[in-house]
């Protein structure tokens, strides 16, 4: 039955004539969006559609109600699939090397099992439910997917919560029932769930709030479903489906190349291969522990690491940010010997001790996991390579900075859409999906109170350390930051993270606690991390026009039983796979994510930031960028006072993503968002494509750039994702890794970049055995 109100509602009942375009434009945003083309917007206004050509692009602005959708058969493909997912995922979390099914492949997964039920199944009804509704809609498909990804790769994805248990039972020997297990999970899941629905009439119905990483899967999804609609215009030659066909095509063979039999085209470090023992030449061109400076990889996997594309201002944004930060603050601060960097590697996710070593956690602690200070000070203080330890600077700058932007920015829009209801939204979109029953906001305040007592009871009942006053703070941090946060993310599609600033709180509040510094960074992060991708998805459904109602029993059910479903496959696993999560271990499951989950429950549960960042210690200096991160987006806003159209209404978001930063201008230092992991070598090839294909085949290709564009993006990445299965199962996990072990994997094109200072990551000096550098005295 379909779960809607009113007469199919089209846009052809408005009177065009009577658009105002001045009045449009006023509501459009309610405030200065630099995503906004007043030419652009007034098109898309007279022909009712979004203002945004990218939304028009990729979303339909009609709604056919009568189409299936919360049927019993995408209830059991959805569920199916998110039991599948999460258990594979789960499984292979521990492995290294490891795969992960994506969003995307999850997508297309989906989609030939529905085709194949639509065509097997009798059309009979089951206790008065019709088995085969008929043809596989694109309703059922994006509520299928929305249900496999929510319950398969977002929980995996978001792991703390079962890393949580893994930590406390390899290092602290603690081994708990799985009723606190499944407390622990639940609770970090479910209430982020609530957050974000409550919080959707700031982040899911305004029209500025555009989420740019929906609009690849909506594209994807009208592709395969064959749907047209005005926005991808009236350009000839192939269609979109036969297009994503050869793209698709050459997105899964080409990833064989560099991500298998030439990996040097991934990690495409050519000066450094020319001058491999010159190690300043490899720290400035090295993509390992270097700079990043060659510029160039063939790897789509490395181009996208850090997400889709943007608006090109906000990629210009994080271009420049990255230049100014990487290339020109840490070379000066490398190479003047600030905090000892050069007897460490320039950039690194390792710790090191006084010598130059990686720093030995077990030699600081006792039995308990509590700090043994003698140890400590007759052994070293805690030193972090130069990139690391900026990024941990900028990362404070984040937590004054979003709260300020989001103050200056965003206030008038946040008090605006308190006071505003779905239908009077400036949208087609909320127009249409108006017209659906809604979800009470009751509903999402009913789980969150029952997810908070599950939270109490596990944190009350078993010994974890963790006070009820520290949940509660945990969770307001969260609630406090998902506005400005999300904001910032549904504009750019960047992620400022609380992981470094939840780490900082819990390590001043809560010194020596281990568990409860876990806790505490998981209900304070990824409670904001699901709620913002719980978010996300809210808006998949809004652009595909899901009723509410189905969507969010859709998303509950399937959180719940996918995170069983985790929780079992991990208990399964201790119990039956011998030496897991030993360095040793036969089958290659060594753990590596728990491990470095675990060292940072050392770091700021044991040693704590305040032996780190106090005053006296080698890194306080970093403290100042708390007011640093006040002062930028002041400096923007009062240059947008006096001159507001000057080229700063593009550099004014103070962008901080996921859990490290962005620093001085917005989008700027986005580029440390994910530091250490991506940053040197995958942010100038990403802007670069995203030059060519938001900048200039948008200006000059624009009805090319409308039909092709999104669809190309999701063809690369869905045949990305399937191309890293294949070889995975195929090729590295068959006979434990070792086929072509002396033949492929061994030959020249998959070693040259790491037999070199940058793949050995040297440091620029080194020390006589025995010596040490730093202080005398920590």
């Amino acid at each position: 039955m379909v779960d809607f109100q009113d007469e199919r509602y089209s846009p052809t009942g408005f009177e065009k004539s009577d658009i105002k375009v001045q009045e449009v434009l006023e509501n459009i945003a309610d405030f200065d969006d630099p995503n906004i083309d007043r030419d652009g917007a007034i098109v898309g206004a007279l022909e009712d559609d979004s203002p945004y050509p990218e939304v028009r692009s990729a979303v339909a602005n009609t709604d056919d109600p009568s189409i299936p959708c919360n049927s019993f058969r995408a209830w059991v493909i959805g569920l199916s699939w998110a039991i599948v997912i999460a258990g594979l995922n789960q499984f292979f979390f521990f492995r290294y090397p490891s795969v992960t099914i994506s969003s995307i492949a999850a997508q297309l997964l989906c989609f030939p099992v529905g085709r194949a039920w639509a065509k097997v199944m009798p059309n009979v009804r089951f206790f008065g439910v019709k088995l085969n509704p008929g043809p596989f809609s694109i309703k059922e498909h994006v509520l299928v997917t929305i249900m496999a990804t929510v319950g398969g790769y977002l929980l995996t994805r978001c792991r703390l919560q079962t890393d949580i248990i893994a930590v406390q039972r390899v290092y602290y020997g603690q081994r708990y029932s799985f009723v606190y297990q499944w407390m622990v999970v639940m609770s970090t899941q479910l209430i982020g769930f609530s957050i974000g629905g409550i919080l959707r009439r700031f982040l899911v119905q305004p029209p500025s709030m555009i989420w740019p990483a929906n609009l690849v899967t909506c594209a994807l999804f009208n592709t395969l479903h064959s749907q047209t609609y005005a926005g991808i215009g009236d350009r000839g030659g192939i269609s979109r489906e036969r297009f994503f066909l050869y793209a698709w095509m050459c997105g899964v063979l080409w990833y064989f190349v560099p991500g298998y039999l030439f990996q040097g085209l991934s990690y495409f470090s050519w000066v450094c291969w020319i001058a491999p023992d010159n190690i300043v030449v490899n720290q400035m061109f090295g993509y390992v522990s270097g700079l990043g400076m060659s510029m160039v990889t063939f790897d789509w996997a490395q181009i996208t690491y850090i997400g889709r594309f943007l608006a090109w201002w906000a990629e210009a944004n994080i271009a420049v940010g990255f230049a100014f930060f990487f290339w020109l603050v840490v070379p000066v601060l490398y190479y003047t010997n600030t905090w000892y960097s050069k007897y460490m590697p320039v950039s690194s996710r390792t710790s090191f001790d006084n010598t130059g070593a990686s720093y030995n956690i077990t030699r600081i602690i006792n039995s308990d996991a509590s700090l043994n200070l003698t140890e400590y000070e007759q052994y070293s203080p805690l030193f972090l390579s130069t990139t690391f330890a900026l990024s941990y600077g900028l990362s404070f700058a984040s937590i004054t900075a979003t709260l300020t932007h989001a103050f200056l920015f965003f206030r008038k829009q946040i008090w605006i859409q308190s006071r505003r209801s779905m239908h009077e939204q400036p949208d087609i979109h909320a127009r249409l999906m108006s017209k659906y029953k809604q979800v009470p906001e009751w509903w999402y305040m009913i789980v969150f109170v029952v997810m908070f007592v599950i939270g109490v009871i596990s944190i009350e009942l078993w010994h974890t350390e963790f006070p009820v006053w520290a949940f509660v703070l945990s969770l307001t941090i969260a609630f406090f930051y998902i506005i400005p946060i999300g904001m910032i993310q549904a504009i750019t599609n960047q992620q400022v993270g609380l992981n470094v600033v939840t780490e900082l709180v819990v390590g001043y509040a809560l010194p020596g606690r281990p568990i409860a510094m876990m806790m505490f960074k998981t209900w304070g992060y990824i409670t904001m991390y699901q709620a913002l991708t719980f978010t996300s998805d809210f808006k998949l459904g809004h652009y595909m026009k899901i009723p509410p109602r189905a969507m969010f029993w859709g998303q509950v059910v399937a959180a719940a039983i996918a995170g069983t479903v985790q929780l079992g496959v991990q208990a399964w696993m201790f119990s039956n796979i011998p030496d897991m999560c030993s360095t040793t271990q036969k089958d290659g499951f060594i753990c590596p994510n728990t491990e470095v989950f675990g060292t940072a429950s050392f770091i700021w549960g044991v040693i704590g930031p305040q032996r780190q960042f106090s005053s006296g210690q080698v890194y306080h200096a970093l403290v100042y960028f708390f007011l640093f991160g006040a002062i930028c987006p002041t400096i923007a806003w009062l240059i947008s006072l006096k001159w507001p159209n000057s080229f700063i209404r593009y550099v004014k978001y103070e962008h901080f993503s996921r859990g490290h930063t962005n620093a001085a201008f917005p989008l700027s230092s986005a580029v440390w968002g994910t530091f250490p992991q991506p940053v040197r070598l995958n942010y100038v090839p990403w802007a670069i494509v995203g030059f060519i294909f938001q900048y200039v085949i948008r200006r000059r290709h624009f009805s090319w750039w409308t039909k092709y564009n999104y669809v190309l993006s999701a063809a690369m990445d869905s045949g990305l994702g399937i191309s890293i299965i294949l070889i995975f199962f195929c090729l590295q996990y068959p006979k434990n890794g070792t086929i072509g072990l002396n033949t492929v994997q061994s030959w020249w094109g998959n070693t040259v970049y790491l037999d070199t200072a940058d793949g050995k990551s040297m440091p620029l000096l080194t020390l006589q055995e025995g010596s040490t550098f730093g202080p005398t005295t920590w």
